[in-house]
């Protein structure tokens, strides 16, 4: 599905467009998650893993756009898209309906900006509006900006997965479970 566009204007007066991407947006995606993925360790790929399929970004776009569960939150700045957001049924089995996982990545220079709080707040309503009751997501144990945005935006760390991420440097680093549970 797609979601409802929404401006949000960063505190240096730059306008962001907040929608949907959908399988049109398949090169941006594609050059977004690249970018992100070579920023920080944070994200689950490294450069070296290789380029993302555009062939398969696009498919999986398209998939999204025709759900009526999952979307996206895709923040841009003119045509450049730089934060990503989606959230996808966990599984289609019957005792997984209640369920939907996040996944969220936003170029650097764009954090500590309320941008994130903004996208995630959106993803949240939309969320509980599509019939989901949890939302849940994994992140990394050192990434404490990230931590502390999810839960003032409500979600629970309930668990931990250890040594789930070994960098390229040799060392580990565990991720946390979060859940936001809708009461």
């Amino acid at each position: 599905m797609r979601i409802e566009e929404r401006k949000y204007i960063l505190p240096d007066g730059r306008e962001i467009t907040i929608r949907s991407a959908g399988p049109e947006d398949a090169m941006k995606v594609k050059l977004h998650r690249e970018a992100t993925s070579a920023e920080t360790h944070f994200m689950a790929r490294e450069p070296e893993d290789g380029q993302f399929s555009l062939e398969k970004i696009t498919e999986i776009l398209g998939s999204i756009a025709e759900s009526d569960r999952d979307f996206m939150v895709s923040a841009y700045i003119g045509d450049e898209l730089i934060g990503d957001l989606g959230v996808t049924l966990i599984r289609p089995h019957i005792k997984y309906l209640h369920r939907a996982y996040l996944g969220m990545s936003i170029r650097q220079k764009y954090t500590g900006m309320g941008l994130g709080s903004f996208m995630m707040k959106i993803a949240l309503d939309q969320a509980k509006a599509n019939g989901f009751e949890q939302v849940e997501l994994g992140v990394y144990s050192d990434n404490d900006r990230a931590r502390h945005m999810y839960k003032k935006m409500g979600f629970q760390e309930y668990g931990m997965n250890p040594r789930a991420f070994k960098l390229k440097d040799g060392t580990y680093r565990d991720e946390i479970i979060m859940a936001n549970i809708f009461e």
